[in-house]
């Protein structure tokens, strides 16, 4: 996870394009001042060592250079210690309403702004919560997986529009079955969806979704926004409101009934959002009566700093201009660098020192894209990114550890044991060594290889000694690898007071009784022959009429409705 320590040095890149108006001002002016004294093409003669493009590069060189400290300063970081945080509370799944109705300003400023406000003040009142958005219209899909970053969901909160659903109209059964898939596996914790809409259900069958999520264990709560009297859907493209078909105003009011319907059928309750109402406090009371439960949140515990790359480019660009003079060299006259035809290219190859040291670090930009992939649980894609880091930079220890972990994640705990030799070996930080040592040292151990288990904990131990956790399962490895030892000791010695006489009537009786088994399979009887075709001849035709009447359905749903 890459982030800013301080990113509030990071308004000073405003400096940036203030300057560069400034600097341009004061060239006006002084070349206004110039053309007082004579022709343009005279002076340019009488000044022959003035150069037009060196002042102008120059300036650009310092400008990036500026860019380059003020990111230093706002201290870039690099999470790189994963780590589980144990927290009690519940899990909450948004589904918000983003069809054209809640355009409607008979909530103010509008019933999506309005809803907008509310989750918010929702998920700052979240403490060890977890909480999950969906939008909907005539389609619903998960805006944020479900999770303990509240930066993230504010983030993603503040992008909902109606325009990322193509497919308008109201389909709050959708969004609720949506909403039950989005949960956690985790028994015995509280979970809520709560459906933020007009109520107006275009397409039926939301009763019958939020009891089916009732049974489920969860509890459905209706936030119905706007009024009953209804109130007009204003279009900002055409300056009016929008029309049905027939060239009426549509009047969108909030249907209390069908909200009312929901709440009920789900176990939970509804609740009214209007200028004045006291939604806020009746919701939090609400989700106060769900059970609590301890959960697992990951996070990042340590964060590397990265601000020494954007250091060193600065450091850079300010060498280039120091060594860079105003004026023409008489040394490097016949040097055409800033000519007309090259002036261009000078300043965009020095522009793009910037981009070239981004580059650079594209191996950083999979990582962080792996990073977000595993959180999600989805290991593959991780899988996938962490590769593509290696494949940019075969020598960095973090992309090793992290495809360790997500192949560990997999089941592929062969392929994960060599990336996590792969990191020890490339990594210079001695804690974060030992990680990789002591993740080395789980594999082996679930595999009940506790001989290479304790020698990856011992090297673990070496790098840090005050890993208590590392410490505790090398006791239990040498426990484990006791009562291995004592076992194998144990088969050994039955096995030689055995005869082998005996294993072989064992033998030879388990082979007789394995071929009656086969005989008695073997033995069909004509009627049954003929019943098993016929079932298979008629369940080809039902598959066959399947078939066709699939074909015969529309590939898509086409809404009377758009708002």
């Amino acid at each position: 996870m890459f982030r800013f320590e301080d990113p509030i040095y990071l308004y000073l890149l405003l400096l940036i394009p203030v300057l560069a108006m400034i600097r341009f001002w004061l060239m006006r002016k002084q070349n206004r001042k110039l053309r007082k004294f004579g022709d343009k093409d005279l002076l340019r003669q009488l000044m022959p060592g003035v150069s037009r493009w060196r002042p102008l590069t120059k300036f650009c060189i310092v400008e990036s250079a500026l860019a380059m400290l003020i990111l230093t300063l706002a201290r870039p970081q690099m999470g790189t210690k994963i780590s589980h945080e144990k927290r009690t509370g519940i899990e909450t799944i948004i589904a918000m309403d983003v069809s054209n109705s809640m355009f409607a300003q008979d909530v103010e400023p509008s019933r999506l702004d309005r809803s907008k406000m509310m989750v918010e003040n929702l998920v700052d009142n979240f403490t060890d919560d977890k909480v999950g958005l969906i939008v909907f219209a005539g389609d619903a899909f998960v805006q944020l997986p479900i999770t303990s970053d509240y930066v993230s969901a504010k983030m993603f909160l503040s992008d909902i529009n109606p325009s990322m659903i193509a497919t308008q109209g109201t389909d709050v059964a959708r969004a609720i079955d949506m909403a039950m898939h989005s949960f956690t596996q985790q028994q015995g914790i509280g979970k809520a969806i709560i459906v933020i809409t007009d109520g107006e259900d275009h397409e039926g069958g939301a009763v019958e979704a939020a009891e089916k999520a009732r049974k489920k264990g969860m509890r459905v709560y209706v936030l119905g926004v706007g009024s009953t009297s209804g109130s007009p859907i204003p279009v900002a493209e055409a300056g009016g409101y929008l029309k049905d078909n027939a060239g009426n105003t549509v009047m969108s009011a909030l249907n209390e009934d069908m909200c009312k319907q929901i709440a009920k059928a789900g176990g939970g309750a509804y609740i009214h959002v209007d200028n004045n109402s006291n939604a806020q406090e009746q919701l939090n009371a609400e989700l106060d009566k769900l059970a609590k439960k301890e959960t697992s949140s990951t996070i990042y515990s340590d964060y590397d700093e990265q601000f020494q790359a954007f250091a060193i480019i600065a450091l850079l660009l300010l060498i280039i201009e120091t060594c860079m003079l105003d004026r023409k060299s008489p040394i490097f006259r016949n040097v055409a660098l800033f000519s007309r035809r090259k002036n261009a290219a000078a300043i965009v190859c020095l522009a793009m020192l910037p981009s070239i040291a981004a580059m650079a670090q594209s191996d950083r930009q999979y990582i962080r894209i792996g990073n977000s992939q595993y959180r999600a649980g989805n290991y593959a894609q991780a899988e996938v990114a962490y590769r593509k880091a290696l494949e940019k930079n075969p020598h960095n220890p973090q992309a090793e550890y992290n495809l360790g972990n997500a192949l560990f994640a997999q089941l592929k705990d062969s392929a994960a044991i060599r990336s996590f030799e792969n990191a020890a070996r490339l990594e210079t930080n001695p804690l974060r060594k030992a990680q990789s040592y002591h993740n080395m040292g789980v594999v082996c151990q679930s595999h009940k290889m506790f001989g290479e288990a304790i020698e990856a904990y011992k090297e673990s131990l070496r790098l840090n000694p005050k890993d208590n956790t590392t410490r505790y399962n090398l006791e239990v490895c040498k426990r484990q690898l006791k009562e291995q030892q004592k076992r194998e000791k144990e088969r050994d010695k039955d096995k030689k007071e055995k005869g082998t006489d005996k294993n072989q009537k064992d033998k030879d009786n388990k082979q007789q009784q394995q071929n009656k088994q086969d005989q008695n399979q073997n033995k069909m009887s004509k009627e049954n022959a003929l019943q098993l075709l016929n079932a298979a001849i008629q369940q080809e035709k039902n598959t066959q009429e399947r078939m066709k009447k699939a074909m015969q359905q529309p590939r898509s749903r086409k809404l009377d409705k758009n708002w």
